[in-house]
């Protein structure tokens, strides 16, 4: 049940900014990173699989794991808290969809103009001339890129890498800008995403954590929780809007 002081606040906002983790897509059965280390997977580390040092070691293996989870993400299909916040941005006047996840369930839900801090794992670009590559032979050897010949890598953040400063820029001037900001399915520990929350309380709004526990979370004056899976908090908050 979300307080009707929150609902209200929702209602009345002009500008709402979200910010999305793992948690929202792991309702469509989509593992975390380091859960779907399992299987043929098992014995190898993060350090092994996404980052930029393992892709110069093992390139074949870095493509083939990311392979095999395009795969499997494909498969997955969007869940009610994806299509509630496709709902909301119909509604709202000025809208952000921030998210850390690379799935590509939010555009698939309808939402537009997604602000992708890690990237797509739906894309590939070339490790050496940076421009993503739209067609290329999806098998187990690693493609080329046509116009360099650079090895071509998943259009996604590995460890040990910046955000894409626009994209980062954007998520920072949403936050900035929201009356509302809501924190969906991310324990806020990671940063630079984890800060956005905070960038936006200390700039006037009011910040909702929609997570299925306060685990790890910062409190503060302007910090409420409404605790429970993505899938039921958000729908519920949607047909609280004026033809919802």
């Amino acid at each position: 049940m979300i307080p009707a002081a929150l609902a209200a606040l929702l209602q009345q906002a002009k500008r709402i900014a979200v910010l999305t983790g793992a948690g929202v897509s792991a309702e469509s059965g989509i593992p975390t990173f380091r859960d779907a280390l399992s299987g043929l997977w098992s014995s190898f580390r993060v350090e092994d699989l996404a980052t930029p040092e393992a892709f110069a070691r093992n390139p074949g293996l870095v493509w083939r794991w990311y392979r095999a989870r395009r795969h499997t993400i494909a498969e997955a299909r969007p869940n009610p808290g994806h299509y509630a916040l496709a709902a909301m941005q119909a509604r709202v006047p000025h809208f952000a969809l921030i998210t850390q996840n690379v799935d590509g369930l939010h555009e698939r839900a309808g939402s537009t103009d997604v602000i992708e801090l890690h990237g797509s794992i739906a894309r590939v670009k070339c490790s050496g001339c940076d421009q993503v590559v739209r067609e290329y032979a999806d098998t187990d050897d690693v493609p080329s890129c046509p116009d360099c010949a650079g090895l071509l890598r998943p259009d996604v953040v590995w460890f040990g890498e910046l955000l894409p400063a626009a994209a980062m820029e954007r998520a920072q001037r949403a936050a900035c800008e929201a009356d509302v900001f809501l924190s969906v399915g991310t324990s806020n520990i990671v940063e630079p995403a984890a800060s956005l929350p905070r960038t936006a309380a200390r700039s006037g709004a009011t910040v909702i954590v929609v997570n299925p526990s306060r685990e790890g979370q910062r409190e503060g004056r302007n910090v409420h929780f409404v605790l429970g899976p993505a899938g039921e908090v958000l729908p519920e908050m949607v047909r609280g809007f004026v033809g919802g």
